[in-house]
């Protein structure tokens, strides 16, 4: 029997798709602790909190969203545009730690 907790459950692990471990990343991670992660375009604030706190088992302060623009690129006289995406800057509250080398 599917109930709407599994349903809700399900949906939550596939809200996050990957950690952006970037130049920029990282040096927003260490001056201002947050972690910044690619998610689904139709993924909302507290759907993202509440995924980052059941996948990391860490406490999440704020949530930040970005819609990130693809760009035109040209392949000859082909042009194409790569896809839209979001990205979230998420604030992890004092104390609380996601380490991505550890292999967690």
């Amino acid at each position: 029997m599917i109930t709407a907790a599994t349903k809700t459950q399900d949906r939550l692990l596939q809200v996050i798709l990957a950690p952006q471990i970037t130049e920029k990343a990282t040096f927003i991670a260490d001056k201002h602790q947050q972690i910044a992660f690619k998610v689904r375009t139709d993924a909302t604030k507290p759907e993202i909190k509440a995924a980052v706190e059941l996948v990391f088992k860490v406490e999440v302060a704020s949530v930040s969203v970005i819609n990130v623009a693809g760009k035109v690129k040209r392949a000859g006289r082909r042009t194409g545009k790569r896809s839209d995406w979001k990205k979230a800057y998420v604030s992890l509250k004092p104390g609380q730690e996601i380490n991505f080398a550890a292999g967690e």
